[in-house]
């Protein structure tokens, strides 16, 4: 390699290594080694379930047939596909083919032909490539990776670290300078796995990545503009995404379910809907795990999964309007909008008006089927991970939340309301199960609690609560005063109840882990000139670092002009 090594730093993450020069020319970022390890994680299971898939499929057409003569034996039949899009209503259409570049099996005239072939991985927006070279490097039984980037000097220092990497990495990533957006839109179907993982919002690229992958395929998606997504700017996010979000204590939540909800408006489009099987919430960012499927007539559920939100202005009550509803008859099913409106013009506890945010995805944002393997895998390979505490640790409260219940309350939020002392989360959780509910945490919010209980049963609770900790007399016209004023219908049983506690929580095992390191989060764009200001994103050290190489390279240009032109003088 025609390269002074001296002029960089190699940076070793999992089995790969690269290079990176001492300026800022291509972005790399440390803390996201919680997403790389966790698409890792992700991906060895992905790959795993679809060749499950793959032999159950191969399996049921043999007893069918009653012999395995079909399989392998036509040369003019493709394969069947994946179990899942059977079960979900998939449509062939009668002028495309049927088979995908991909080797995904395909279903026709009931015949079984082919071999799995390992999956095709692409990486949208490579940078230095060190995501790829892991995928390459650590994930048995992965296929091709193709890593692209619309900058030359990214994918240059891509293509060193290729080399670097040696034979392995050689044989199986490769490296192009191209427009993510144009590049998938002229490689439609032909990935199993798309990565996008953008500086920003990945809105600009979610209709081209939808139609890239084939279908059972996986769309990885990443939201680092989580201001954006969290009620900041809602008009700017109304314009990315499609969907107006409300700034409360479940706003991180909220931010997952707007991005699958934008996700799944793109897919429509083209006949497709995807399927979530992980949605995280870490550090600065959101990310979503999502198998895409091709079906006209699965698409019409869509509506079903789709809600808008209404947040009280006064207490911490919502509520949510689904968009659409099914009317059975007999065999056939006809698809309606949604009864509304689901609450009246003033807020039933507090007396106060309504916002209105959405549509979010109100439908499960996890397979817990799936959120169990991904944990089995991630516990038996622990060395392989950098960031195995950190993803255990979100995986395993994950594996715990109830799956159909969106958003979620926050106790300290309530008692806020009626400024009341905070009862512990243990009698707040026992006085729900008690009453007949389910209830869990998020591991979104340490403070977050799940429940299936209607607003009036909590806000029940909780004035049982006040009535045995009496407050202060507060306003007549405060919130937490029109609530405490009315008589609760149910009586609260605080006596302690078995499952308060989760499994996780009654072995201790750490749920929420603080940063490694200070100065964990959010990095300088890759280009832009390091300064003063950046401290409290990079580090006093790490800026002082930079300014001094900077002054450094200024004071040798100038030395150096400085020698020219009095060597031009003496001549």
């Amino acid at each position: 390699m025609s390269m002074d090594l001296n002029d960089y730093t190699i940076i070793k993450e999992g089995e790969a290594e690269i290079l990176m020069h001492a300026k800022n020319e291509v972005f790399f970022n440390k803390t996201q080694v919680n997403n790389r390890d966790m698409s890792i994680a992700v991906l060895r299971t992905f790959i795993s379930k679809r060749r499950q898939e793959h032999e159950a499929l191969l399996s049921k057409r043999n007893k069918k047939n009653g012999s395995s003569s079909d399989v392998e034996d036509k040369p003019n039949d493709c394969d069947i596909n994946i179990q899942k899009s059977n079960e979900q209503g998939l449509e062939e259409k009668p002028n495309e083919d049927p088979c995908t570049a991909s080797g995904e099996p395909v279903k026709i005239e009931g015949k079984v032909r082919g071999k799995l072939k390992p999956p095709r991985v692409l990486e949208a927006l490579s940078a230095s490539g060190l995501r790829a070279l892991r995928y390459a490097r650590e994930v048995e039984g992965i296929g091709q990776v193709v890593a692209l980037d619309n900058d030359k000097g990214a994918v240059e220092a891509c293509q060193r670290n290729i080399k670097f990497n040696g034979s392995v990495a050689c044989s199986k990533v490769e490296s192009h300078l191209a427009d993510a957006r144009v590049y998938m839109l002229t490689h439609p179907k032909e990935f199993d796995v798309v990565d996008l993982d953008p500086y920003g919002s990945p809105s600009v690229f979610l209709d081209s990545a939808v139609q890239s992958v084939v279908d059972g395929g996986m769309l990885m998606c990443t939201a680092t503009d989580m201001a954006v997504l969290c009620g900041g700017n809602g008009e700017v996010c109304y314009s990315k995404y499609g969907s107006y979000p409300l700034r409360g204590k479940y706003c991180h939540e909220m931010a997952l379910r707007i991005l699958l909800a934008c996700i799944e408006s793109h897919a429509n489009r083209y006949k497709r809907y995807i399927v979530p099987v992980l949605s995280v919430q870490m550090d600065f960012y959101v990310r979503v795990f999502v198998r895409v499927y091709t079906s006209a007539s699965a698409m019409k559920n869509t509506p079903l999964k789709l809600s808008y939100v209404y947040q009280c202005i006064g207490c911490d009550s919502f509520h949510l309007q689904p968009i659409g509803r099914t009317v059975s008859k007999n065999t056939s099913v006809r698809y309606l909008p949604g009864f509304a409106p689901v609450v009246p013009q003033e807020c039933s506890d507090c007396g106060k008006k309504f916002n209105m945010g959405g549509p979010i995805w109100s439908a499960p944002i996890h397979d817990q089927d799936w959120v169990t393997s991904i944990l089995a895998d991630v516990k038996s390979m622990k060395n392989c991970y950098p960031a195995y505490e950190r993803i255990s640790a979100v995986l395993t409260t994950i594996s715990e939340e109830l799956p159909d219940v969106p958003l979620f309350l926050s106790l300290h939020n309530l008692c806020a309301t009626l400024k009341c002392t905070s009862p512990s989360a243990v009698i707040f959780r026992s006085a729900v199960i008690n009453a007949g509910y389910q209830i869990s945490g998020t591991h979104v919010n340490p403070l977050g609690l799940k429940s299936d209980a209607p607003m009036d049963v909590i806000w029940d609770i909780m004035r049982c609560w006040v009535k045995n900790h009496p407050v202060k007399a507060q306003p007549a016209d405060q919130p937490g005063s029109v609530i405490l004023a009315k008589e609760p219908v149910l009586q609260a049983n605080f006596a302690r109840a078995v499952a308060s506690l989760s499994k996780a929580q009654a072995k201790k095992v750490a749920r929420f882990l603080p940063n490694p390191e200070r100065h964990w989060g959010p990095k300088l764009r890759a280009g832009r000139q390091i300064t003063s200001k950046h401290i409290s994103l990079l580090g006093e050290e790490a800026v002082n670092g930079c300014l001094n190489d900077l002054d450094s390279e200024r004071d040798a240009k100038r030395q150096k002009i400085e020698k020219s032109n009095d060597a031009i003088a003496e001549s």
